[in-house]
């Protein structure tokens, strides 16, 4: 009988009895964070997607190289990031420092990006999908999302939405999914994207994609937190086979100030989930922080998580998350603490306009319709 190890993306047959003396080699060779690393496995391809991942939203190139970095060496081998980062140069800076010292092979990592909402139209995908590779110095990204249901004009000096007199973002009326999706396909077939994903759509959007293609959606991508839950669209993916992943899953305490004082936010907009009294009480039960509760109550549910931070103690804290198990009862205290669409932060209506959009996909009171030019 043998032991199967499964390192660096590769897996060893040892002896059983002989497994043992492999012990010190995997305690010296792989950290912490990757010895106790949970996966979860896309249904088309096999892959292993870690459940926890470095989100790098809101960090400007300078930090993100370095944290990036850190967190490599930490154990972290999932990277998140976007064209609308504007950090995929400083990321793949980084990666390759990390491989170019011997820390590693691309074939460790699970690195996420995203087309973004100006280049939301089939003619743009290949586009924005070589370049991005081009900034993060890769042959292929391990997953490829669409960023945003809705499209913006671009401007092609600057490759951000072009904007209208009025303060209005200039809305891509003719926004396409099922066009833009087929080119993806092709793409994936090519090799340079490994799996294929959503972010940010609502369930009917997503099931009209997986009626018009041949490779379904892997993974989505949604706002999900503690006061957030998105019950019926987790089971919506859970029944189609469709990983969700967590961004802000600590409520996204960084980003409050920037959205307060870029966007007139209340600063009542952000829960204060990690200050929660319910969430506090759990933690000391466990030695733990309300940041690792918050995080592992959604991995325990199979929701892979991208806390964002730039601390290396945060990092390390973030990554502790394997070592516990929340009880039943726990659960279900966490599990009341969902609000609804009440809990939601991110409509994106900090971008002007953007609800006229017909893929805009969220609900709200009111809903302006724009007729195409």
């Amino acid at each position: 009988m043998s032991v199967k190890l499964f390192i660096r993306s590769e897996f060893f047959s040892v002896p059983k009895e002989n497994f043992k003396y492999c012990l010190p080699f995997i305690s010296r060779n792989i950290s912490k964070v990757l010895r106790n690393m949970k996966f979860v496995k896309l249904s088309q391809t096999n892959d292993l997607m870690p459940t926890l991942g470095l989100g790098t939203w809101q960090a400007s190139p300078e930090v993100i190289e370095q944290t990036v970095y850190k967190a490599l060496d930490l154990g972290y081998r999932h990277i998140d990031t976007a064209f609308n980062y504007n950090n995929e140069e400083a990321i793949g800076n980084a990666i390759k420092k990390w491989i170019d010292n011997g820390k590693g092979t691309r074939k460790d990592l699970f690195i996420t990006t995203k087309l973004p909402h100006v280049g939301n139209r089939a003619g743009d995908v290949k586009k924005f999908l070589n370049l991005q590779l081009q900034r993060l110095q890769m042959d292929y990204v391990d997953l490829y999302l669409i960023h945003m249901p809705f499209g913006f004009h671009c401007n092609p000096d600057t490759m951000t939405p072009l904007v209208k007199s009025s303060g209005e973002y200039d809305l891509d009326l003719d926004t396409n999914h099922i066009t833009t999706w087929k080119i993806m396909e092709e793409c994936q077939k090519e090799g340079r994207i490994r799996n294929l994903g959503l972010s940010n759509f609502n369930e009917n959007q997503i099931a009209r994609i997986m009626s018009a293609s041949t490779l379904k959606p892997q993974v989505l991508q949604v706002e999900l937190h503690a006061s957030f839950q998105q019950l019926e669209l987790r089971k919506f993916c859970a029944e189609n086979e469709i990983v969700v992943t967590a961004y802000a899953p600590l409520g996204s305490p960084g980003a409050k100030d920037h959205f307060v004082n870029k966007y007139n936010y209340s600063p009542g907009a952000f829960p204060d989930l990690l200050g929660h009294p319910e969430v506090a009480d759990i933690a000391k039960s466990h030695g733990k922080t309300t940041a690792q509760v918050l995080l592992r109550f959604l991995v325990q549910q199979k929701v892979v998580v991208i806390p964002k931070s730039t601390s290396e103690t945060r990092l390390k804290e973030n990554s502790e998350l394997y070592d516990f198990e929340l009880t039943p009862s726990e659960m279900n205290r966490l599990k009341k603490l969902d609000t609804g669409e009440k809990g939601r932060i991110f409509n994106f209506l900090f971008w002007k306009g953007v609800e006229k959009h017909p893929e805009y996909p969220f609900k709200l009171d009111k809903v302006v319709e724009v007729e195409k030019n």
